[in-house]
């Protein structure tokens, strides 16, 4: 709710120079791209009428024409349908993925920074630990203990996000409990509980959002690449990593299969990190473009 205040008192002091800010021309594309991410994931059938698990033994490995926009592959499957259809999973895996990253960093960072001494040390040296391992890594980890299955790689991919997330938080914490507002909620004598959850966390999480908002295409992409290797959602079902991992067999042949899907995912990653960067910008500079 802060946050959203600040955004709007800056648009009234800037003379709407926030709204400027979201219209320049280098974010056209990114943002309609970014709604139409969206609406496919809501309404797939506003893009094609046709099953993603429709096989036709007629139009085995198309290319791509009026009548298969993105060709057709191996079984004779419509691949722009299934790209469609695999928005809702890529993007619900990404969305859900960083949620629950945001989730367990504010946690693990709020602790880490208001804990006792002893217990501080201790969660910094594992958020430290955990930083050492790429977070791909990670999810392969959990994803070997957990086995794989849309589900499974969206908690492997957010649970290896936590520990970026809390070395934020944590700086945030440490930053804000020093503050003016907070000393004087304290000599009011506030529990110390309470003036967590009404002034250290919802301060301090602020940065947060420009980071999750990044987060989510890494996570889109941390997925995709998991699924392309076999560890995360495999096929038939219509996720944009399962369909990469279709077609690496006939990149000689019908390199459509995957090329395609690859380049989506590219333009959705690339993006959700330009809007990401807008927003840490507009919050920066107060919407100046």
């Amino acid at each position: 709710m802060s946050l959203a205040l600040d955004i709007v008192a800056r648009v009234r002091n800037g003379g709407g120079r926030a709204g400027h800010a979201w219209r320049a021309p280098g974010l056209v594309a990114p943002l309609a791209f970014v709604l139409l991410l969206v609406a496919a994931a809501a309404v797939p059938h506003w893009f094609t009428a046709l099953a993603p698990d429709a096989v036709d033994t007629d139009a085995i490995l198309l290319p791509p024409g009026l009548a298969h926009w993105f060709g057709t592959d191996q079984l004779g499957r419509d691949v722009f349908t299934r790209v469609i259809h695999g928005t809702s999973q890529s993007l619900g895996i990404g969305l859900g993925a960083t949620l629950i990253g945001c989730a367990g960093g504010v946690l693990l960072g709020t602790a880490a920074g208001l804990a006792p001494p002893i217990l501080q040390r201790l969660l910094v040296r594992l958020i430290d630990i955990l930083l050492a391992f790429p977070e791909i890594l990670l999810a392969l980890l959990i994803i070997a203990v957990l086995g794989r299955g849309p589900t499974n790689t969206l908690l492997a991919v957010g649970l290896s996000s936590i520990a970026g997330y809390a070395r934020l938080v944590r700086s945030q914490v440490l930053r804000v409990w020093q503050s003016g507002y907070v000393e004087h909620a304290v000599s009011l004598g506030e529990a110390t509980p309470a003036i967590i959850a009404r002034h250290v966390v919802p301060n301090a999480i602020r940065p947060l959002v420009v980071l999750a908002t990044i987060g989510v295409g890494n996570a889109v992409l941390s997925a995709s690449a998991l699924s392309f290797i076999g560890l995360g959602v495999v096929s038939p079902a219509a996720e944009w990593g399962a369909l990469l991992a279709d077609g690496r067999n006939f990149l000689d042949t019908a390199p459509w299969i995957s090329f395609l899907p690859a380049t989506v995912v590219a333009a959705s990653v690339i993006a959700i990190t330009i809007l990401g960067r807008r927003l840490q910008l507009l919050l920066s500079q107060g919407g100046q473009p």
